[in-house]
């Protein structure tokens, strides 16, 4: 398909500027201010008035991910939907094998679960145990197009890996040329303070942060990046939510290693407040790191500013409130997640550009062009250029809303946004060179790509 975007004006992580863009055969072919395109045209649009931005990359997505209260509301092909609608093309989830599954066993699986994609998709690939295959299987993974590998430093009763393995995990992944991402947070502690809350019978979801303290992620940062540098691996924090491990994460990279730090809406617009009230009010907000206080609010979104911050991803995991009310009694059975992948470009456009937090070059670099270039996208990804994809998205500036469980489209009876007012919307989003979202309604249901991924 043939199409030409006339009359807008491009924004890329580096440059702002008007042109036309000639997309052929899934690809951009041609960027020009009023281009003559000789080849038959199957499409024209006028952006006249309108911003293009590469589609965004959502880093941290948790679709159809398995709980005790059953698996996360959205699928692969309900979540990707939403995230079209929002102005996201690509999303990056996780395969978590079974103890005793080989890795490449767990990521076919895993592929096959996101076949119904509309976006396209890749993973990072968690390893839960250290065995005496699973040096190769990582190698393995990288060439199946695996560059990036998350380690838990909690969950040690499931899926988390005790330091001396997680170091053993960088130690074989930097040598390869990939990178480890973290869930940050002091397991052993967090259970403790879990038990001795469960014990005195503080169980409301008010106590989920509590349970929770700054330093727990504070310190694992601290211990992560002194083993990455130890292995020599570069390493990608996801979900930083608090100053102080902003401090350990900036003075590593003064210092020259390479530590990336990914944030979320969440923790830029919301904060700890929201856990005071009943039990249907409060429930949704249980996610793990919980919402910190204001105050690092500001300091998450200077780092944006300032580019110590890299990404924003939104570690998208919903669940409904009949899954939240399986911990009506105690909220150390609350699945914890939320929703969020629809909202992440409208929220940091609406409370980061337009509030002047950020600049729109910055805003592209944290929604797309960042995540391209560390998890091996870019330049196919992240970017508007000739060769690469024909992911784009037209904004319109002008377009109001507000968000609500009533017109969002993850399928959730839940929104942590509920009432947050957002200015700017993608009113046309492409990928792979084909219009699947028109007047910001979805009008088309081709799937997405499984994206290999080069170290």
């Amino acid at each position: 398909m043939n199409t030409l975007i006339k009359n807008g004006t491009i924004i890329t992580s580096k440059r702002s500027f008007n042109s036309d863009v000639y997309i052929s055969e899934g690809k951009i072919v041609q960027l020009k201010e009023s281009l003559n395109i000789l080849e038959p045209i199957d499409k024209t649009i006028d952006a006249s008035g309108k911003l293009i931005f590469p589609g965004g990359i959502d880093p941290h997505v948790h679709m159809h991910l398995p709980s005790p209260a059953g698996y996360s509301i959205d699928d692969f092909e309900l979540g990707s939907k939403a995230a079209l609608l929002g102005g996201t093309t690509t999303l990056l989830d996780f395969v978590t094998p079974q103890k005793g599954q080989s890795l490449i066993d767990a990521l076919i699986d895993r592929k096959a679960e996101a076949d119904n994609s509309l976006c396209d998709y890749s993973f990072h690939v968690s390893p839960v145990e250290w065995t005496s295959s699973t040096e190769q299987e990582i190698k393995d993974c990288i060439e199946s197009g695996i560059t990036s590998f998350k380690v838990y430093m909690a969950y040690k009763d499931s899926i988390g890996l005790d330091d001396e393995n997680i170091l053993k995990v960088m130690k074989v992944v930097g040598k390869a040329g990939g990178i480890v991402t973290l869930h940050c947070e002091l397991g052993d502690d967090i259970d403790t303070f879990r038990e001795e809350l469960g014990r005195i019978g503080n169980l409301s979801p008010n106590f989920h942060p509590v349970s929770r303290p700054d330093y727990t992620e504070v310190e694992a940062v601290k211990n992560a990046i002194e083993m990455a540098k130890n292995a020599n691996c570069p390493i990608y924090i996801v979900h930083t939510s608090c100053e102080e491990s902003i401090n350990y994460i900036k003075e590593a990279q003064k210092a020259g290693q390479q530590v990336y730090s990914e944030t979320c809406p969440q923790y830029l617009l919301l904060d700890d407040s929201k856990y005071k009230g009943n039990f249907n009010d409060t429930c949704k907000y249980v996610m793990s790191p919980p919402l910190r206080k204001k105050e690092d609010q500001e300091i998450l979104w200077e780092s944006i500013k300032k580019g110590i911050v890299k990404t924003v991803g939104t570690d998208h995991c919903p669940f409904s409130l009949e899954q939240k009310n399986q911990g009506k009694t105690d909220f150390r059975k609350i699945p914890n997640g939320a929703g969020g992948v629809e909202h992440r470009m409208s929220l940091l456009y609406t409370y980061g550009v337009l509030e002047k937090r950020i600049s729109l070059n910055q805003f592209v670099d944290v929604t797309s062009t960042q995540a391209a270039k560390i998890f091996g996208l870019y330049p196919q990804k992240g970017e508007i250029a000739v060769g690469s994809d024909a992911d784009l998205v037209v904004w319109n500036p002008k377009s109001e809303s507000t968000i609500s469980v009533e017109n969002h489209h993850q399928n959730c009876d839940l929104e942590i946004y509920e009432g947050f007012k957002t200015i700017g919307a993608p009113e046309i989003v492409i990928s792979n060179g084909n219009m699947v979202v028109e007047n910001e309604k979805l009008i088309s249901n081709q799937k997405g790509r499984f994206l290999k991924r080069l170290v």
